[in-house]
Formats: C-alpha cells, sequence, structure tokens
C-alpha cells in the first residue's frame, strides 16, 4: 500500500483541526463543536487503525504526535513531565510484559505441548467444542495471541486445511474469553493488573465468559463439523513433550504474580524468570525483535488514551460496560481500557469481559483477530464474520447479562486519581 496518500491525508487532517481548534472558545480546553479535540484526534486515530490494517503502526504513531502536540499548544494544564511521571510504570511494566509473554508462548510452541493436545480430541463435533476448550483454558495463562494462534494451528492440523468462518470466529472468541478473568491471559486485564486493581477483582469475569463459551461453542463446532470433519493427530506422545519448556513457562507466570505482589512491578519477574529459565533451555530471543513493533504500536495507543479528558466521559454503568463491548468489537480495546482505568469506578471484572471479549465480534476489534486472520486471510471479511460468527455476538450478550443477574453491577471506588483529573463519581447511588 502506498503511504503518501495517507500521510498526505493525515498532516491535511490534522492542520484542519489545528485550523478549527484556534477558531474556537478554548476556556474550557481545545473545543470542536462542543466535543473536546483531544477526543476527536483519538477517534480519528481508533478509525484509522481499523481501516488501515497495513498502516496501523503508523497511524498509532501519528494519533500520538498530533495529541501531544495538541495537548502542549493548546491545554495550559497539561505538563509532559507530570504526565510521564504518573504513566512511566504502566507503560515499562506493559513493555516488558508484552515482550515477555511473546517469549512465553514461544517456550510454550517449543514444548511440543501443541502438537500432542489434538490427540485428546473426539471424533465428531464434540472434538471442535474440547478444541474451543483448549484454547479458552491456555488463554487464561497464556496471551490470547498465542492462544489464538495454537488454536488455529491445531485447527488447520485436524480440519486438514478447511476451517469454516464460524469456527474461525469461535477461536479468537475463546481466546478473548479465556483471558477475561485472568491478570495474565490478556493484555487489557494485564493493564488492570499492574495499574492496582487486585487480580480477584477481575476473576469473576468469568462467571460471563463461561456461559458464553458453552453457546458459541455448540453451534461453532457443529458448523464445522458440518463443513469438514475433524481427523485426530497422533504426531506425537506426551513422552515427547519438551517439560523444560513447561516448567519455565511456569516459572514465568510465578515471577510475574510474586513480584507484583511484593515489588508491584510483575516485568521484573517476568524477565529474572527468562534468563533462569535460558539457563537450562534455548530461548528464542529473536522473538523479541518480532514483538517489538507490536508493542510499541499498543503502547502508542495506551499513551493516546492516556491524555484524554476522562471527566467529560459517561460515567461508570453496566450500561457503559456492555456498550463498551460493542465499541471494542471496531476499535482496539487496549485503548479503551487504559480510558476507563483513568475513570475509574468501573466493575473490573464486568468490563474485562466486555472489553476482552466484546472484541469478538469483528475480526479486527482484538489483537488475536488480527494475528488469526494473518493465517486465514478468508477472515478479513467483516459481512462473513459478522454473518457467520452470529452466536459469538449472541454469546456475548448472553453472558454479560448472566453476569449482570447473578452478580449484579459491583463499581470499585477508583484506585488512582491522575494529574489534572478530579477523582470519578462513583456510580450506584
Amino acid at each position: 500500500m502506498d503511504k503518501k496518500p495517507i500521510a498526505i491525508a493525515g498532516i491535511s487532517l490534522i492542520v484542519l483541526i489545528f485550523v478549527v481548534v484556534f477558531l474556537s472558545d478554548r476556556s474550557q480546553g481545545p473545543i470542536i463543536l462542543g466535543i473536546r479535540a483531544e477526543f476527536i484526534l483519538f477517534a480519528v486515530t481508533l478509525i484509522g487503525v481499523a481501516l488501515l490494517h497495513h498502516n496501523t503502526f503508523e497511524v498509532a504513531l501519528t494519533g500520538l504526535a498530533s495529541i501531544l502536540l495538541l495537548k502542549l499548544a493548546l491545554d495550559p494544564a497539561f505538563s509532559l513531565g507530570e504526565h510521564l511521571y504518573h504513566e512511566w510504570e504502566i507503560i515499562v511494566n506493559l513493555f516488558g510484559l508484552l515482550l515477555g509473554f511473546a517469549l512465553l508462548a514461544k517456550h510454550f510452541e517449543e514444548s511440543k505441548m501443541p502438537e500432542y493436545l489434538p490427540n485428546v480430541l473426539p471424533d465428531d463435533w464434540k472434538g471442535g467444542l474440547v478444541l474451543l476448550v483448549i484454547i479458552f483454558v491456555l488463554s487464561s495463562f497464556l496471551d490470547n495471541i498465542a492462544a489464538a494462534m495454537i488454536g488455529g494451528t491445531i485447527a488447520m492440523t485436524v480440519y486438514r486445511n478447511k476451517v469454516h468462518m464460524g469456527f474461525l470466529v469461535a477461536i479468537v472468541a475463546a481466546s478473548n474469553a479465556g483471558g477475561c478473568g485472568s491478570v495474565v491471559g490478556d493484555t487489557t486485564t494485564t493493564m488492570m493488573w499492574i495499574d492496582g486493581v487486585n487480580a480477584m477483582d477481575v476473576l469473576h469475569g468469568y462467571v460471563a465468559a463461561f456461559p458464553a463459551l458453552i453457546f458459541f461453542s455448540v453451534f461453532a463446532s457443529i458448523q464445522q463439523q458440518k463443513y469438514n470433519p475433524i481427523v485426530k493427530s497422533t504426531a506425537i506422545t506426551l513422552r515427547e513433550v519438551d517439560w523444560v519448556k513447561i516448567f519455565i513457562v511456569a516459572l514465568i507466570l510465578a515471577g510475574a504474580i510474586i513480584t507484583n505482589v511484593y515489588l508491584d512491578f510483575p516485568a521484573v519477574g517476568v524477565w529474572v524468570a527468562i534468563v533462569i529459565g535460558s539457563l537450562f533451555s534455548k530461548t528464542a530471543w529473536k522473538e523479541i525483535s518480532n514483538s517489538i513493533k507490536g508493542t510499541i504500536f499498543l503502547l502508542s495507543l495506551v499513551l493516546c488514551a492516556s491524555m484524554m479528558p476522562v471527566q467529560q466521559l459517561p460515567l461508570a454503568s453496566w450500561q457503559t460496560a456492555f456498550g463498551l463491548g460493542f465499541v471494542s468489537a471496531v476499535f482496539d480495546n487496549i485503548p479503551l481500557t487504559k480510558l476507563a482505568l483513568t475513570q475509574g469506578g468501573y466493575d473490573w471484572g464486568m468490563l474485562a469481559y466486555s472489553v476482552g471479549f466484546g472484541g469478538s465480534m469483528i475480526w479486527f476489534g482484538s489483537s488475536a483477530g488480527v494475528a488469526l486472520s494473518n493465517m486465514y486471510p478468508e477472515a478479513k471479511s467483516v459481512l462473513a464474520w459478522v454473518s457467520n460468527g452470529w452466536h459469538v455476538t449472541v454469546a456475548y450478550i448472553l453472558g454479560f447479562f448472566i453476569l449482570l443477574y447473578t452478580l449484579g453491577w459491583q463499581p470499585h471506588p477508583p484506585h488512582k486519581v491522575y494529574p489534572n483529573q478530579s477523582p470519578p463519581v462513583k456510580e450506584g447511588h
């Protein structure tokens, strides 16, 4: 794709926005037609990410630069030094965790456990269901991208390269659902964790995720069995699994948990464990260079979201959380999570389910969907994704309201006050 038209359009739009802003009333900050200009630039950035899939890195960096310039030029209350002082910990932690979890996923892949897992699958439609459950479980301790890729690889083998679109949607949904109740299972929940949200306050996201999984798994597995039946693989035995690699995976997870509890810095434990593991088994260090661009992309969106004036957002409520699930299907769930963390006052388990699982409804709504679509290019069709994966949208709604009517809306007091921000109003009164 030619990047010149993209660059020209982006620069022209930024210039236009600045002209309008300078002509507007800035007594309450830069405002365009009653809307803060930061939100407009952020929306343009997210739309660019959604539409320009081959240039998401450039779009994210352009959006970050434009928002930062806007804040420095027109927001007298904004201090870059103070902002970075309050944000550096989550940025450094996320950087370390995202790269560290990429190595964790590689260790798991090289353990040969993914090659063994097809041996446990039943021969009929229930084989697909068991595979989706396995992906769900893997995602609870692996990154959801890794879980989706492992699931996609297994599906390609046992279905002889003929995987139904509905089942592809289900693979992404299973990986996102499995991570939504675990602070080491998804980037969004990890962000909550290192921002100060208690891990137990995220766990009840599984109350919604479990019934959602059961619902869409049955329909997707039947779709796949009718389209192309399963063929079991018996490539390796359990004895051939590299248990040293499995131990390193466990060590990395334990390091993250221990250092988060005692140091409030889980990335330290992850990298200590990685270094210790490298003494016992070969480590694929090249995964760092493979993951660095995607990591910077995500961090750029997080920084964009951190500069939004969240006082003007809708108050935290179950209705807002429910709506964010659908927004997450169109826009990346990472910046949405950051906005919610900055605003505060959410039921974190409900929000984790909404932004995590909600992104499954469209292929570019989550990183797992984007990653799987690179393996299965036919997935890059919104119409085919939505029409064949209808059961995931229904499952999202079903799971959300099961959680709402069993445990209710349980908002947590704001756990952190950011610079130039008043504490959010508590909801539920």
